[in-house]
């Protein structure tokens, strides 16, 4: 057992991580956008939605195994 939240607590961390990376795009997109870079600021933005999109998968895999493990 002690394994098993060992393995979701790594998930969580590295959807934690992949937030922090998705931030980070975002804050070099506004930086692009200030200095009227648009393609680089959209490709910034679209990375952080990868991250985004990363991390919710993440989460939504460790929500997914709870509910089945849910007694109601």
């Amino acid at each position: 057992m002690q394994d098993l939240f060992e393995t979701q607590a790594q998930a969580l961390e590295q959807a934690a991580k992949e937030l922090e990376q998705a931030a980070a795009h975002l804050w070099r997109a506004a930086e692009h956008l200030r200095g009227r870079e648009v393609p680089r600021a959209a490709a910034h933005a679209l990375a952080s939605r990868g991250f985004l999109l990363g991390a919710e998968r993440r989460v939504n895999e460790w929500a997914v195994f709870h509910a089945s493990k849910s007694n109601l």
